[in-house]
């Protein structure tokens, strides 16, 4: 089963081409550059690289939050357009759970942490046990210091990965991946949804929707300025 993954929802863009938990190619990019003119240049040369073309993909993954509300949008959009110009089917990822599989070799806590901005996190708790992935806390967006509450409960090594690990790392003091594993990855949302494959959990291109835990900053703000007039005028 040959599948083409996909993760924009960092600043940290991946592409991978696997196939039966192997990796055939992998491609990274951390550049700031936007996704918009990255991404596809990216899908073509590690499809190249793979020596695969679009055609023999069985369907797609993509890591569709929560994060980047922009990157997100343009991977998901792009995922979109390669099933509906293919016909063929695409897996939903959680940012988060394809994280966990960065440290999916090592038997720990994974948490999962990616800077939601506001002082906050958007955050997960999985346990890593002979190449196992195990979810243990459901996607959220806490605090920092919220979140190290909720790390009390938890027994094992407890490890941070994704673009929030520096930040929870000297917050809390609990280690970190280390940098070859810190970052999104193509593969690792690819291995997510292999595990999690069946039929029914595919989507057609116009049913993939991006999944997040807040409302883009434009909105909420545009939210608290109505509530906010209401207030007045009800005043």
């Amino acid at each position: 089963m040959k599948i083409l993954a996909v993760d924009t929802s960092a600043v940290c863009a991946s592409v991978a081409v696997t196939e039966k938990g192997k990796i055939l190619s992998e491609s990274s990019v951390n550049t700031g550059l936007t996704h918009s003119r990255t991404l596809l240049p990216m899908i073509d040369s590690t499809l190249k690289n793979a020596e695969i073309q679009l055609k023999d993909i069985d369907f797609f993954a993509c890591s569709v939050g929560p994060g980047s509300f922009t990157g997100v949008r343009i991977g998901v959009a792009a995922v979109k357009g390669l099933c509906d110009g293919l016909d063929k089917k695409a897996m939903p990822v959680s940012t988060l759970e394809a994280l966990a599989y960065n440290l999916s070799d090592r038997d720990c806590v994974a948490v999962p942490v990616m800077d939601a901005r506001c002082q906050q996190v958007y955050c997960a708790v999985f346990k890593n046990e002979g190449g196992s992935v195990c979810r243990l806390m459901e996607d959220s967006a806490l605090k920092i210091e919220d979140l190290g509450e909720r790390l009390k409960a938890y027994e094992g090594e407890i490890i941070f990965v994704g673009d929030g690990a520096e930040i929870c790392h000297k917050a809390l003091g609990y280690k970190k991946a280390g940098a070859a594993s810190v970052y999104q990855k193509g593969s690792s949302v690819a291995f997510a949804a292999e595990r999690d494959f069946s039929e029914e959990k595919l989507l057609s291109g116009g049913e993939l929707m991006p999944s997040y835990l807040r409302l883009p900053q434009a909105e909420r703000e545009l939210k608290a300025k109505t509530l906010k007039k209401g207030d007045l005028s009800n005043g």
